[in-house]
């Protein structure tokens, strides 16, 4: 299910303008068949080549975070500069935040909150007035519910108990359970709410406020305890440690050099309907396996609103138009006028891509974290913003150069020893998918085992990562899969896949030949071809 940050993870938090037209860039590009032109919320060119703000780059965070402690050792600071240590007044000059975060959506706030409960002074700079529109599935799995501040509500639009599972429109089957799979929210409501306890905690927000650089020397940086913040009016706001969180297309990404090896094109409408057709949605969604490799649609209902979207690899704009106004037609709903349509992209890191440069963290959709398979964003959002905001804290008390570098590259340790872990996971489930959907939907429909896993997983009491890790049938499922499709390659059909380097990373050493679960497999993808049936768990 797409539910992310930037939209499914909701498109680039602090570029995006407010709202949404209701023929939305997303769309329009879609439509001329150029999705490389979509909008990213106005974003400028720099942030796509994510080479920006970075003389000589960083290719790694081992590589570059190492590197720039040992020039620090030698007399630079943390981006070459030779200035010396000391503040040089600049906290009697100017007021210097211990953290400033730029972008307010799940990451921005997540971290924004961690790092004001630690009680220090926290500055969340967002580009639009809230609460505003993000396109986004916003499905709230366990691991977003697990990740939010003590005492958040979350205001659900429904609750969802049954999922539908189809391949291109046929051999639907609806699978159903006792207990909750997971939630449905609205971003803006969501969004605000999560913006309100990092307030409430301590932080200070700031709306209409447009970033355009961070600069960690020159002119503007009175010592190597600083890093500036930007904005588009001149402003300066000094910080001792900055958090990136300001979306896919992230002016604060490019400044750290990260890098995207994966995008992806979705297409979004919100639909309001009678309340007939609702009451039929209500506590079920749909997942239809799509047409093009790696895509899929989704229904998402929310009372008297169904969210319907498509995704998939970016560079198949037109045929992702045709398949989102095929998937509504055939769902019954083009008689309904959308009350917004929009398109955003989604683009996931490689797995060298640094997430800090010097004082500066990023974390969320800005790092390009979400789940490679389903494109799902939020809980990545939450979870490595509110480490962001605690490392940042960390880099904040950092007195030079070497210690600021050694708490960001803790943060990266930590990011991917969890993060990571799922998403090399899920670049194998992605590989898997783009070859052969019928394998997977016969799975998930036909395989009481496939199921569970699933509701496990939405629940928040497993992970994708975990069950490959501990679970011997699991990994050897996805072993024999790797072995069918050849992702040893690194390549999939979309030009995507998964390196020899994810694979053993996201499994233990010295697995078996899964010689026997060969027969399992190859008897779920026969049995793709099943009726209509409901079963419950």
């Amino acid at each position: 299910m797409v539910s992310s940050e930037h939209a499914g993870n909701a498109g680039p938090e602090n570029t995006e303008p407010e709202g949404a037209a209701p023929e939305g860039t997303g769309a329009e590009a879609a439509r001329d068949g150029d999705p490389d032109t979509v909008e990213d919320g106005g974003a400028d060119d720099a942030t796509d080549g994510v080479t920006g703000d970075v003389a000589g780059g960083v290719t790694g965070d081992a590589t570059g975070d190492v590197a720039g402690a040992a020039s620090a050792v030698a007399g630079e600071g943390p981006d070459g500069d030779t200035g010396a240590d000391g503040d040089t007044g600049a906290d009697g000059a100017a007021d210097v935040w211990d953290v400033v975060v730029v972008g307010a959506g799940p990451a921005g706030a997540s971290a924004a909150y961690a790092a004001a409960v630690a009680g220090r002074r926290v500055l969340l700079l967002e580009k639009s007035e809230l609460p505003r529109y993000k396109t986004c599935g916003g499905g709230i799995i366990g691991p977003s519910r697990d990740a939010l501040p003590p005492g958040f509500e979350l205001p659900l639009q429904d609750r969802v108990h049954a999922v539908t599972f189809s391949l291109e429109g046929r051999f639907a089957r609806t699978r159903r359970s006792r207990r909750m799979l997971f939630g449905l929210i609205n971003r803006p409501e969501f969004d605000a709410q999560l913006v309100q306890h990092a307030q409430k905690a301590g932080a200070e927000l700031r709306t209409g406020a447009t970033v355009t650089r961070v600069e960690q020397h020159g002119p503007s940086v009175p010592d190597r305890r600083t890093a500036a913040v930007v904005l588009a009016d001149g402003e300066t706001i000094l910080a001792r440690a900055v958090v990136g969180a300001d979306g896919s297309a992230s002016r604060i990404g490019a400044h750290v050099g990260v890098k995207m090896g994966q995008v992806d094109l979705g297409l979004e409408a919100e639909i309001p309907v009678p309340p007939s057709v609702a009451e039929d949605w209500k506590g079920r969604v749909l997942i239809d396996w799509g047409p093009m490799p790696g895509s899929y649609g989704w229904v998402f209902p929310k009372g008297d609103t169904l969210t319907v979207g498509v995704i998939s690899a970016r560079g198949e704009g037109a045929a992702t138009k045709r398949y989102l106004e095929d998937f509504v037609a055939r769902l019954g709903l083009a008689g309904f006028e959308p009350s917004i349509s929009s398109g955003h992209l989604t683009r996931c890191r490689t797995d060298d891509s640094p997430l800090s440069r010097g004082r500066v963290l990023v974390c969320g959709d800005a790092a390009g974290l979400l789940e490679p398979w389903t494109r799902e964003g939020i809980s990545y959002a939450l979870r490595s913003g509110r480490l962001a905001g605690e490392w940042a804290v960390r880099v904040a008390e950092a007195n030079d150069a070497v210690d600021a570098r050694r708490q960001a590259l803790n943060y990266a340790f930590a990011i991917k020893a969890g993060l990571g872990v799922e998403m090399a996971v899920g670049r194998r489930m992605l590989a898997v998918f783009e070859r052969r959907p019928g394998l997977l939907h016969a799975t998930l429909t036909g395989l009481r085992p496939a199921w569970n896993a699933f509701a496990d997983i939405t629940r928040g009491s497993a992970t994708l990562g975990g069950m490959v890790r501990s679970n011997g049938l699991a990994r050897r499922a996805l072993e024999l899969l790797d072995k069918r499709m050849d992702t040893s390659s690194g390549v999939g059909p979309a030009g995507r896949g998964v390196t020899a380097k994810e694979r053993d990373a996201s499994e233990p050493e010295g697995t078996d030949e899964p010689g026997a679960v060969r027969g399992t497999a190859e008897g779920a993808e026969g049995a793709g071809e099943t009726k209509s049936t409901e079963t419950g768990v």
